[in-house]
C-alpha cells in the first residue's frame, strides 16, 4: 500500500462500478442469462488452457469467438438487456409519482371480481394491467377501447364466441387500452406445464413489469404472473390483495 493514493472520486468510481455489478447480478439470478454467462466463462477457460497448452489452431478460433463477445453479449441477452433498459426508464416514473397523492385503485377489484365470475362459469381470460413499462407498442396489435373498466364490461369481452375472446386485455392508467392483443410466450418453461394463456401471461412480465391475470376456462381456476413468475389456486379476495399489492409498487 506504500505510495498508494486514492482520493475521493477513485472511491466513489469504484463504488459505482461495485453497485453495477451488484445489480446486475441481482437482474440475472434465477433467469437463463446465468448458464449463458457459464457458457461464456467455459469459453474464457477454454481459451486460456489452449493458450497454456500450446493449441495453436484451438487457440486462434477460441480468440475469434471471444473477439465478439460483445455482440455476443447483445444476442444472448437481447430480452435481460430490454428488460432491464425498460425497468431503467420507469424509474424516472417512480420518482414523478413518490410524492403524488395516493388514492385506493378500483381496478383490482374490478378485475378480480371479473375474474371470479369467469373462473365459476369456466371461461377464459388474459387481462394485462400496465405498471411502470408502457405496453403501447403490444396494444397497437390489439383492438382499442379506450374504455372505463367494470365486471360486465370485463366478462363481455372474453365471453366465448366473442371476437376479443381469444386475445389478451390491456389496462393502463385505469382504462380498458385495448382488447384482442398478442403476447409474447414465454420460453422459459415446458409446454407440457403450462397452457398458451399461461405461457403468454410469463412472456409478457419477462419483458416488462406488467401484472397479468389468468383464468383458465379448463379448470376453472384463477393466476397471477408477476416478474416471470406465476401464482395459482387465488380466491377473489387473495386475487384482489395481489393485485392491490402489486399496483401500489408502481410508483
Amino acid at each position: 500500500m506504500n505510495g498508494l493514493n486514492i482520493g475521493w472520486r477513485d472511491a466513489l468510481d469504484i463504488a459505482l462500478v461495485t453497485m453495477l455489478f451488484y445489480y446486475a447480478m441481482l437482474m440475472i439470478r434465477q433467469t437463463r442469462a446465468v448458464a449463458a454467462i457459464y457458457g461464456l466463462l467455459l469459453i474464457v477457460a477454454a481459451q486460456l488452457s489452449a493458450r497454456f497448452l500450446g493449441l495453436n489452431t484451438l487457440n486462434w478460433l477460441l480468440e475469434e469467438i471471444l473477439g465478439s463477445v460483445f455482440l455476443l453479449v447483445v444476442i444472448v441477452f437481447q430480452r435481460d438487456i430490454r428488460q432491464a433498459l425498460s425497468s431503467l426508464g420507469a424509474s424516472r416514473l417512480r420518482l414523478q409519482g413518490f410524492f403524488r397523492k395516493k388514492t385506493e385503485d378500483p381496478v383490482p377489484g374490478i378485475v378480480a371480481a371479473a375474474a371470479a365470475y369467469m373462473a365459476h362459469h369456466r371461461i377464459g381470460a388474459l387481462m394485462v394491467l400496465e405498471r411502470n413499462v408502457p405496453l403501447g407498442d403490444t396494444a397497437e396489435r390489439g383492438v382499442q377501447l379506450d374504455a372505463l373498466p367494470s365486471v360486465e364490461l370485463l366478462t363481455n369481452i372474453f365471453w366465448p364466441n366473442s371476437p376479443l375472446h381469444d386475445g389478451a386485455l390491456i389496462i393502463s392508467r385505469g382504462r380498458v387500452m385495448a382488447a384482442g392483443c398478442i403476447l409474447p410466450l414465454s420460453t422459459a418453461v415446458a409446454k407440457r406445464d403450462y397452457g398458451t394463456r399461461h405461457r403468454a401471461a410469463l412472456g409478457i412480465t419477462e419483458e416488462s413489469d406488467a401484472v397479468v391475470v389468468v383464468v383458465s376456462e379448463e379448470r376453472g381456476v384463477m393466476a397471477v404472473a408477476v416478474d416471470g413468475k406465476i401464482t395459482a389456486s387465488l380466491d377473489e379476495a387473495k386475487l384482489t390483495r395481489v393485485l392491490r399489492s402489486a399496483m401500489e409498487k408502481k410508483l
